[in-house]
């Protein structure tokens, strides 16, 4: 892949519609973004470290909002 269609695929905006499709997203965005993190055999440990870390704070954030949902709504 060229950087002309790197910079065309980062353009192309399309909805997400489910969580996979987000964490999927990010996943492919850091590796267009930062191609000197991808080592030669397409691994890349400084992307999983930034998707390990965005997938914990999502986590959290979605239990929070359960618990905030939960707190407000109490079952009758």
């Amino acid at each position: 892949m060229n950087f002309v269609s790197r910079i065309k695929s980062m353009a192309v905006p399309h909805q997400i519609h489910t969580y996979i499709e987000l964490r999927q997203q990010i996943h492919d965005d850091l590796r267009i973004q930062h191609p000197e993190w991808v080592e030669p055999n397409g691994e890349s440990p400084m992307c999983d470290s930034y998707e390990a870390r965005l997938t914990e704070q999502l986590d959290t954030f979605t239990r929070r909002g359960s618990n905030a949902r939960k707190r407000d709504f109490p079952s009758q």
